[in-house]
């Protein structure tokens, strides 16, 4: 099935390239851009890449995959998808990622891995309007949400209460209550603070200058959103409120919205239970 999403020029954002993108999605690979080629060199165990210049490796319930994806989005950027969800852990996404995880970006014959590393290098490559703010002040501001992010939001909102309350669930796995209690009250003072800075700078995290760190917190909002807890907690935060719709109505956000699959269960998480859950 061939996808048209057309012409990709958004009222206020730059254009990458003048034309429309055609998407193909193919059985468990998500949306590409052109057709694949088999055996591409590097990936090992048959591993078929998609034959654009731009490819995102991931699967999509990710929420760091998102952060690329929307980077890429927001760049207007014609990338390939492909779903690693049924090789996750496997030798060809091992040539891919030494550390086991997503995402991965390929640029040509340039592969990167690491989140931040992607979007900053998204950033200076593709942006004629850059996320990064030039004042050394606010970019240090930004680098601070995004570190944020990875030591406090994802830790708790994301990796203690959504797995519990969503990821396992959809597998017929019983939540551990011992998890999600242990992080509630983390995930309260992550509310708190980003409450406070929202209510300062009013209309994104840096002010008035839409930045990376947006593009690295809406993911967690969104996907801890579905959990219980969330829905009791984030009437309590109206700032928090105020801004997710704000990001949410701009036009990067609603294509990167449109293009996702529904959100079905992440299989390859079965594992995760011995590997990748906190134990209380």
């Amino acid at each position: 099935m061939i996808f048209d999403v057309g012409p990709l020029q958004s009222p206020g954002y730059p254009r990458h390239s003048a034309q429309a993108l055609h998407f193909a999605r193919l059985s468990g690979r998500g949306l590409v851009a052109e057709p694949v080629s088999n055996h591409a060199p590097g990936l090992g165990g048959g591993m078929e890449t998609p034959m654009s210049e731009v490819t995102l490796y991931g699967f999509p319930r990710s929420v760091y995959v998102q952060m690329a994806g929307i980077v890429l989005t927001h760049h207007e950027v014609a990338y390939a998808f492909y779903d690693l969800e049924t090789e996750m852990n496997t030798p060809a996404h091992l040539a891919l990622h030494p550390f086991e995880r997503v995402p991965i970006l390929r640029h040509g014959d340039f592969t990167l891995y690491e989140t931040g590393a992607i979007v900053g290098y998204v950033d200076e490559v593709f942006g004629s309007c850059r996320l990064t703010p030039s004042e050394p002040q606010l970019r240090a501001r930004m680098n601070q949400w995004i570190s944020a992010v990875n030591g406090y939001y994802y830790p708790y909102l994301i990796y203690h209460v959504s797995h519990e309350r969503n990821v396992f669930p959809q597998l017929g796995i019983q939540s551990d209550e011992a998890v999600v209690a242990h992080a509630m009250p983390k995930v309260e003072v992550c509310l708190r603070v980003l409450e406070r800075e929202l209510s300062r700078s009013k209309e994104f995290l840096l002010g008035p200058q839409l930045s990376l760190a947006d593009f690295f917190v809406l993911p967690i909002i969104h996907g801890f959103g579905f959990a219980p807890e969330a829905q009791a907690m984030y009437p309590n935060f109206p700032a928090i409120c105020a801004w997710r719709e704000r990001m949410e109505s701009l036009p990067t956000i609603r294509r990167f919205r449109a293009a996702q699959p529904s959100r079905g269960p992440i299989e390859h998480a079965r594992r995760w239970v011995v590997s990748h859950r906190p134990k209380y």
